[in-house]
């Protein structure tokens, strides 16, 4: 049970951070016998899956270091992160009762919602600077927290749990924090827009 939390917990928090990434590595680890799927999983180590996700994630990979593009791509996969890392999360426990594959996919959808929400609000914030070179910075960081996050959901399971509550408590308070960083950037973007056009519109009369 132990391994199995640990699992839906890896895999619904880097689903909410790279969700094809997460798909196409634990396929692989799978078919490389690095790693044992449960049977509710299995789909995953799928021929077919494996290659769908490498594409995706090979899209994903130039998508999330484009400024502003990938604010946009990050909100298109509000939809798609979350719902995916709860059913990530209830497959982990293969046939389990279903209240308490309920209760996991619950879970995985709260740890993969809080991934991609803090994922998507630090993105936001970055892109309101100029400077290009912090969204490949934040996207190769990112690619290493899902490597990491995984390694320890299959290899150290104590840790990876008390990683994620740690998580959880961190998310609780940054979020918002970005929330109104995001905000306050905006207003000011605005703000300096309306007075670059209130002086053009001057230097014209």
């Amino acid at each position: 049970m132990l391994n199995a939390l640990s699992l839906g917990a890896g895999l619904s928090w880097a689903s909410g951070l790279r969700l094809y990434l997460t798909v196409l590595l634990v396929g692989v680890f799978d078919r490389l016998n690095i790693v044992h799927l449960p049977d509710s999983l299995a789909a995953l180590a799928s021929p077919w899956v494996i290659g769908a996700a490498a594409f995706l994630a090979a899209v994903e990979f130039f998508a999330d270091r484009i400024p502003a593009f990938d604010s946009l791509w990050d909100a298109v996969h509000t939809f798609i992160r979350i719902p995916a890392g709860a059913l990530l999360a209830a497959g982990a426990l293969g046939h389990a009762d279903p209240a308490l594959m309920t209760v996991a996919a619950l879970a995985g959808g709260t740890l993969a919602g809080s991934a991609h929400l803090t994922k998507a609000g630090t993105r936001a914030l970055i892109n309101l600077s100029p400077e290009p070179l912090s969204n490949w910075i934040a996207s190769s960081t990112e690619d290493v927290l899902v490597c990491i996050g995984l390694a320890l959901a299959f290899f150290a399971p104590v840790v990876l749990l008390a990683s994620m509550v740690g998580f959880l408590l961190f998310a609780g308070w940054a979020l918002p924090r970005l929330w109104r960083g995001v905000q306050g950037g905006f207003r000011g973007m605005a703000s300096h827009m309306s007075s670059r056009l209130g002086s053009f519109g001057g230097k014209r009369d």
